[in-house]
């Protein structure tokens, strides 16, 4: 049996039960993130969702081109790219608090960032409890602290985030050749999708564009972690190292799947479509046993080289409003398409 939708009281009660109930059924195990990786959505729902939501619950749209830069190098131009929200929120905040250009500019127009100590307690908590980074997670953290006010904007953000996906990230479709790549996948592995996106959005997607009928499960961010998502699989499975793949467009994949002794395909930001056409040949290297070594090496330093850890405003020569216009072109391709009536810094 494949793919079967979890029912929101399944979710609620026990997210990972099909997960704990993983059957082998093929020789290989092949994970797969969704973000970035199937479809070419990052930039969308990082521009036109993440952060301008973020800016409209906090009022930081006085300072937009600074929270614009410094939440877009964590979310898709560095080796942080695809962390979690929460997580990527966390980097943001206190990197535009260590600025001193950015002190100066919030001082001038008498405003203050939000604090980042509560998202500290909150990540702390799940690290804790070994629960997902998510809104489930969030709302019994409230629960257990139901007069910190700041965690409920916290958790209203993150509500209008996902209320917001069906209306602009659901309507890119996956890269070409993504179905043909799955059908291939499917005759020798089973596959596990593995994300940090909520299960009910990636369930949604898959289901939208035909693709679910080739995998086994799908793992969100109420799931745990991505590697814990390879690892319980891999544990159940009795997968060899060697026979463990993870498909993926950040650092946080790689982690993920190297964490657990397994292989690692990139597909590297800027380069998705062309990854995607060449995986069939990488695909038969993997089931013949012989891409462990020079081939994923080879592929792993291009991969690294796309994803700098580093952020600009550390660099010398830095010019902010330089580093900002630097993929204005991104942002205004994004708004013209999506939300053409959206506000949008441009400068």
């Amino acid at each position: 049996m494949g793919y079967i939708r979890l029912t929101e009281k399944q979710l609620k009660e026990d997210a990972e039960q099909q997960l704990k109930n993983f059957k082998k059924r093929k020789g290989f195990l092949i994970a797969i993130d969704t973000d970035g990786c199937i479809t070419d959505n990052m930039n969308g729902k990082q521009i036109l969702i993440f952060h301008p939501q973020f800016m409209e619950f906090y009022a930081l749209w006085r300072i937009e081109s600074y929270f614009r830069e410094v939440a877009e190098f964590y979310n898709l131009f560095s080796i942080h790219r695809g962390c979690n929200r929460f997580i990527a929120i966390q980097f943001t905040l206190k990197a535009l608090a260590s600025r001193k250009d950015v002190s100066e500019l919030i001082g001038a127009e008498k405003m203050e960032l939000p604090n980042a100590g509560i998202i500290d307690l909150f990540i702390n908590y799940t690290s804790e409890n070994k629960l997902g980074l998510g809104n489930p997670s969030l709302e019994k953290f409230i629960n257990q602290n139901p007069t910190e006010f700041s965690l409920y904007k916290l958790l209203g953000w993150s509500e209008a985030v996902n209320r917001t996906f069906p209306h602009i990230s659901a309507k890119i479709p996956p890269f070409d050749n993504v179905r043909e790549c799955l059908e291939l996948m499917a005759q020798h592995a089973d596959i596990l999708v593995v994300s940090m996106t909520p299960y009910s959005d990636l369930a949604n997607y898959w289901e939208e564009y035909g693709l679910s009928q080739y995998i086994q499960i799908i793992a969100g961010q109420e799931m745990g972690s991505k590697s814990h998502h390879i690892e319980v699989a891999k544990e159940i499975g009795g997968y060899s190292d060697d026979n463990i793949l993870m498909l993926g467009d950040g650092n946080g994949d790689l982690k993920a799947v190297k964490s657990n002794g397994g292989l690692f395909y990139p597909i590297t930001p800027g380069c998705e479509q062309d990854d995607w056409n060449k995986f069939p040949g990488y695909l038969e290297i993997f089931i013949n046993g012989k891409y462990k070594g020079e081939t994923e090496e080879n592929l792993l330093t291009i991969f690294n080289n796309a994803l700098p850890s580093t952020p600009p405003w550390e660099k010398p020569g830095y010019v902010h409003i330089d580093e900002y216009r630097r993929i204005q072109q991104i942002r205004k391709d994004l708004y013209n398409r999506f939300n053409p009536d959206g506000r949008l810094l441009i400068v």
